[in-house]
């Protein structure tokens, strides 16, 4: 039994250069939820407005959607290996330009957004191009779902534990030590590069231009209506309930009147529910009912943000914040686990990039309609309203998520 329990959860292992880039990715991982937290608390703590948390997240997140068809496209046509090198090398500037930004003291809000920005920019290569280099470095495919499962759960696993010693090193060091260490992180990606053994790029000769080829995803999604309607679905919960993060710094500081390691804890909660949810997903059958599954997280999200804004006391809200955790991270794992497994190959990169615009598109966006409506009506009846807009969102897809899958093409 003990055989079978460890084929089924770490099975894609079994591939050495998907164990090298797990590695990588999940040493990577942990500092970049540090300087996320580091970031959004020292916008916070310089501004006191819940509109310019969302502005930070915006300025991150939404330069990542204007240029995912360009990332979309260069995944499928270029030397992914290289494209991925390459972005580490520019994340790692990135994080030592907000490490030398802090240590001089000079903490302009406005050069904070410019590098999130930059950020932005970096993450629309890296993301498309990372996702669709896991179908290269796992060699048996049967092992593909549990491989973007597991990836997923280094995500999770950094959101536990990233901000609650972001929070401790923000109390002790300050913010350029977070900077720091996150721009390290990146130096364990490059090594693991350099170790793969992978077969040599085929350039893609095409004469079509970059917007032709993307518009050629959008009919495919036509064609493949699931893969479509879960990526409709993966957009509105991106815009309308994601962003609940946005007012976490609210909570910790003026609901439960705490610091940053209180935001720390309450994010590591969060990354609690997210690393049950991963392994969950990791250790699941091939043939489990996956649509199913999202139906059910997302009711799991509905339930934990209405609990959540309706209670006053931490640990109370810490529990909630499990429930918060799972049912977020199924609403990418799923999606992301279905249009991988689902997707033709030559397709692939493409239809991941419409993925990712359904989340860098929207999520930033929401970030700005969160933190607006917030310094309106309270962080706390925010929350409450996205919490019933996830319980509608579930019952409107129900129908489509019990539906059989397309045909492949």
């Amino acid at each position: 039994m003990k055989k079978v329990s460890e084929f089924n959860l770490f099975r894609a292992f079994r591939s050495r250069n998907y164990t090298l880039y797990f590695i990588g990715r999940a040493v990577s991982q942990f500092g970049t939820w540090m300087q996320r937290t580091a970031v959004v608390w020292l916008v916070y703590s310089l501004t006191q407005s819940a509109f310019l948390i969302g502005m930070t997240i915006f300025c991150e997140i939404f330069p990542s959607f204007l240029f995912s068809v360009a990332g979309g496209v260069a995944a499928d046509r270029y030397d992914r290996y290289r494209i991925i090198r390459i972005t580490q090398v520019a994340s790692m500037i990135q994080s030592v330009g907000l490490a030398a930004l802090a240590f001089s003291g000079h903490n302009v809000v406005w050069a904070i957004l410019v590098l999130s920005v930059l950020l932005g920019i970096i993450n629309a290569f890296d993301v498309p191009a990372r996702q669709s280099l896991i179908n290269d470095v796992v060699a048996d495919k049967a092992d593909l779902p549990n491989a973007l499962a597991l990836t997923t759960a280094t995500a999770s696993l950094a959101q536990l534990l990233g901000p609650a010693l972001a929070g401790i090193v923000l109390s002790t060091f300050g913010a350029p030590i977070c900077f720091l260490l996150n721009a390290a992180t990146f130096g364990a990606v490059i090594v693991s590069l350099l170790l793969m053994t992978l077969p040599a790029h085929q350039p893609k000769r095409t004469e079509r231009h970059a917007l032709a080829e993307f518009a050629e995803g959008f009919r495919y999604l036509t064609e493949r209506r699931d893969i479509g309607t879960m990526i409709l679905m993966l957009g509105i919960v991106s815009l309308l309930v994601l962003p609940y993060n946005t007012v976490l710094p609210i909570f910790a500081k003026v609901i439960f009147k705490g610091d940053a390691s209180t935001f720390g804890y309450i994010n590591s909660f969060v990354g609690v529910g997210s690393v049950v949810g991963t392994i969950y997903l990791a250790s699941r059958s091939p043939q489990a009912p996956i649509k199913k599954i999202l139906l059910v997280s997302t009711l799991l999200l509905a339930g934990g943000l209405i609990a959540f804004a309706e209670t006053t006391r931490l640990p109370l809200a810490l529990f909630w914040a499990v429930w918060m955790g799972f049912g977020s991270i199924a609403q990418y794992t799923v999606s992301n686990i279905f249009v991988q497994s689902e997707s033709a190959p030559h397709m692939r990169g493409r239809v991941i990039g419409i993925l990712l615009m359904a989340i860098f598109g929207m999520i930033p966006l929401g970030s700005l309609l969160v933190g607006a409506v917030s310094e309106r009506i309270g962080a706390p009846a925010t929350v409450l309203g996205q919490g019933i807009i996830a319980s509608v969102v579930a019952v409107g897809f129900a129908p489509a998520l019990w539906g059989k899958p397309g045909r492949r093409r």
